[in-house]
């Protein structure tokens, strides 16, 4: 029996059976359009978190609290508080490290802002003047932080789009006075649209000075010590001069017992792929498990075919069809049946990752759609795979079947 005859057969097979088939197939679509989706989205979501880290300059430094995360249970090292004023004083003393430039302390947290009787969650971030070159961001209208303001912690803030779009729509937000924590604001100032910039989603942002979140707010920690060195050729020293200064600051003699650690432009790129990279391999994973669940539906559609055709099996076995050729025709059936699905999924997994590329660039301003290559190869080869791997029992069974006892049953 030749190859070509036996694809015939198990395509006439298939078009016998059509929603059969079809049910089959939406399995696998699913499944594939899953894992495209999720890869696409993933590697777009990684795409744009780097680019925007790499905006802030290769000369960027950050320092955290706590020991360097070196697992999940190492998360909760993010809420230590060993970053204190002391430290920022000792590294801004230029014989600690001449080759700093800037040093920016960074305080994180979050509340609910009202104006009037509209209120916005919002997340609060106590920065300085050195926010807007840092970050590469500047205000819409209004003004940014001063160094004054910094001193003098001056009760006002900065909003992003949203955040001024919520509490005021289309009205004027400078000069008015928002309400944080019962302590009244003065709005000098807002963002344009911005979405993600490094890891800080700044529309949903109220920036103030740093001085002012620690002793209005009572957010007592520093997040972070950012950092900027005089060249990318002074990181290597920095981070150096940075570790020795704090040790000193810290009384710490032995670097394993070190409550810091440093991070530099290609340490946090390092970082962050490793977790975008993880997470999408977990819901890739997630994903499927659909795939299972349609491998185990094609075992099933294919073990009822196998019986449906116990008679036509003895009946070509009897005319002088081998074993391998009844395994061939079944197999084929199975895998025709996954190729479909396969083909249908990646087309679907385009669609939907071309539209969600779109929605999401509303959110998040530089999300672009990405689609890579090896999706298509992916998607492909798992639904071979899956055809593959579930249809062997059946086909097996069937190539097995004595042509005398086949052309008996009823």
């Amino acid at each position: 029996m030749k190859l070509l005859h036996s694809i015939k057969i198990a395509s006439k097979s298939l078009i016998s059976h059509k929603a059969r088939s079809f049910l089959t197939i939406l399995g696998i679509v699913v499944g594939i359009t899953s894992i495209i989706l999720i890869l696409s989205l993933g590697r777009g979501a990684q795409k744009l978190i780097l680019s925007e880290i790499e905006t802030m300059g290769s000369n960027t430094i950050f320092v955290s609290p706590g020991r360097e995360p070196q697992g999940p249970s190492d998360m909760a090292e993010a809420f230590s508080n060993t970053l204190k004023e002391k430290d920022v004083k000792a590294l801004l003393v230029k014989s600690n490290a001449p080759a700093i430039k800037t040093v920016m302390p960074f305080v994180i947290g979050a509340d609910s802002i009202y104006y009037g009787n509209e209120s916005y969650r919002i997340s609060i971030y106590g920065v300085t003047e050195h926010m807007a070159k840092l970050f590469n961001i500047n205000v819409e209208e209004g003004e940014f932080l001063t160094a004054d303001d910094i001193q003098d912690e001056t009760a006002v803030v900065i909003l992003g789009t949203k955040v001024r779009e919520k509490l005021f729509g289309l009205d004027d937000p400078i000069g008015k006075k928002v309400n944080i924590k019962n302590k009244n604001f003065r709005v000098i100032g807002f963002l344009p649209k911005k979405g993600q910039v490094s890891v800080f989603n700044l529309d949903d942002t109220v920036l103030m000075p740093y001085t002012t979140a620690e002793n209005y707010l009572g957010i007592k920690r520093y997040d972070s010590i950012i950092i900027e060195a005089t060249s990318e050729n002074e990181i290597a020293r920095t981070v150096r001069d940075i570790e020795i200064t704090l040790r000193e600051s810290h009384d710490i003699i032995d670097p394993t017992k070190d409550d810091f650690y440093v991070d530099t432009q290609a340490d946090l790129l390092e970082r962050l792929n490793i977790i975008t990279n993880t997470m999408t391999l977990l819901l890739m994973c997630v994903a499927a498990i659909s795939l299972i669940v349609g491998g185990v539906g094609i075992m099933n559609i294919m073990l009822v075919s196998v019986t449906e055709k116990t008679q036509e099996v003895g009946l070509r076995k009897s005319m002088g069809a081998t074993n391998s050729n009844i395994l061939v025709q079944f197999l084929f059936e199975s895998v025709i049946l996954t190729g479909i699905g396969g083909a249908v999924g990646v087309f679907f997994g385009w669609l939907f990752s071309f539209l969600a590329s779109i929605i999401l660039n509303d959110y998040a301003p530089g999300w672009k759609f990405n689609f890579p290559l090896s999706a298509v190869s992916l998607g492909f080869g798992v639904s071979f795979l899956v055809g593959l791997i579930f249809g062997i029992y059946p086909a097996r069974k069937a190539s097995l079947k004595s042509p005398i006892e086949a052309m008996r049953s009823e």
